[in-house]
């Protein structure tokens, strides 16, 4: 094991994961942040296509293409150009909002493949080092230590609807913008603003007025 990645592979980045749609993520700017810290001299790269676009298609969809050099090492990732339910956007319904997200994203990875926080998109809950630390633990867990986790994650339907001051304030944020109610949830998916999730929330955030105003 090189001694970047091993340097890289034992960073606990737990405190910083985020969760998406049952993705984990983690912060571009904290990933790039860390492995500046250790190695100064890292370089990023945002591959453009041949037209000088920050994203490559194939005519129906697209994906960028980055890489990170870390002691003359580079490793490339390739990511999809995805919407908030991590599925494909069409090409002509693409924004800049978009690509750049995704390049956030991409670079994210490519730090991982150098490392960091691999272990998060491995499926993982702790750097190689923690696991090591607690292999006898996990083998002497009981089975049924599974099952009670996996019925805690299972939450009723009206432990997941948005609280009403929640609701209040996205009605009225709508309104400010001249966004139709019924557009948005459709949008989204949702029959009433009860079924929006905090995600939907989060991606409403990144979004401008004049892009919702476009969702019809």
């Amino acid at each position: 094991m090189s001694d970047v990645f091993n340097t890289l592979n034992h960073v606990n980045v737990n405190e910083h994961i985020e969760k998406k749609n049952g993705l984990s993520y983690l912060s571009w700017a904290w990933a790039w942040g860390e492995v500046k810290k250790r190695f100064p001299a890292a370089t990023y790269t945002i591959y453009e296509d041949a037209g000088g676009k920050f994203y490559h298609t194939d005519g129906k969809t697209c994906w960028v293409k980055t890489g990170v050099t870390i002691d003359g090492l580079e490793h490339v990732e390739y990511l999809p150009v995805m919407d908030f339910k991590n599925k494909s956007i069409p090409v002509d319904q693409v924004t800049s909002f978009d690509v750049n997200k995704a390049i956030q994203r991409s670079l994210t990875k490519a730090c991982a493949r150098h490392g960091l926080g691999l272990y998060v998109y491995a499926g993982e809950d702790l750097p190689e080092e923690s696991v090591d630390k607690t292999k006898a633990v996990s083998k002497k867990a009981p089975a049924r230590a599974e099952t009670a986790d996996k019925k805690a994650q299972v939450k009723p339907e009206e432990e997941k609807q948005l609280p009403d001051k929640y609701i209040t304030a996205i009605k009225a944020n709508l309104k400010k913008g001249g966004i139709d109610e019924n557009m948005f949830l459709k949008h989204y998916g949702k029959k009433t603003f009860k079924d929006l999730s905090m995600d939907d929330i989060h991606d409403m955030k990144g979004r401008s007025y004049e892009e919702m105003r476009n969702w019809a």
